[in-house]
């Protein structure tokens, strides 16, 4: 497990940026995989690859790119690793960034699965403050020591490994229909 650590470290050093869209649409689709074997309880014969796909699919091409940037954005907006940076950076993170990111996760999962503008409304209408009280429960102390202990070129993996949980939930969330 060292090994795999310390590989991890010398592909973030040489392609920070890369690595992290990779771990995080890796990780959404493993919280699909959860969502659809554990939650569901699909089984095997009946798992839907294609949902799977599609979730990796917004991992990589928004979750990725959308949250690392994010972060780095953060970082210039609240600077210092103090105690009170942490707390400012998740409340700014809480406040301002999560509820916009939810609502665009959740309506972008809608329109990959085909919805109408009107159902997608619907859904997000139904679905979305369920999902932001849930984030508040989840979220807050994890950006926190994210936030207090983490660099930031790491920041992103350690939400992501949080977010497989999270990730099961919302791929539950956003593809019940």
């Amino acid at each position: 497990m060292a090994g795999l650590w310390r590989s991890y470290q010398a592909l973030m050093a040489k392609h920070p940026w890369k690595v992290q869209i990779i771990t995080a649409g890796s990780l959404v689709g493993v919280g699909d995989v959860i969502s659809q074997q554990l939650i569901e309880r699909r089984g095997l014969a009946n798992h839907n690859a294609r949902r799977t796909a599609k979730m990796m699919s917004i991992g990589f091409f928004f979750v990725g790119p959308v949250v690392g940037g994010w972060y780095k954005v953060l970082d210039k907006l609240v600077t210092g690793g103090t105690k009170s940076a942490a707390l400012k950076k998740m409340l700014v993170d809480q406040v301002g960034f999560a509820p916009c990111f939810l609502g665009a996760f959740l309506g972008i999962t809608g329109t990959l699965n085909g919805l109408t503008v009107e159902e997608n409304v619907a859904k997000l209408q139904r679905d979305y403050t369920d999902a932001l009280i849930s984030n508040y429960y989840l979220w807050p102390p994890v950006q926190i020591a994210n936030f207090y202990f983490i660099p930031l070129h790491h920041r992103l993996a350690v939400v992501q490994i949080v977010a497989v949980v999270w990730n099961s939930y919302l791929s539950w969330k956003a593809n019940k229909m």
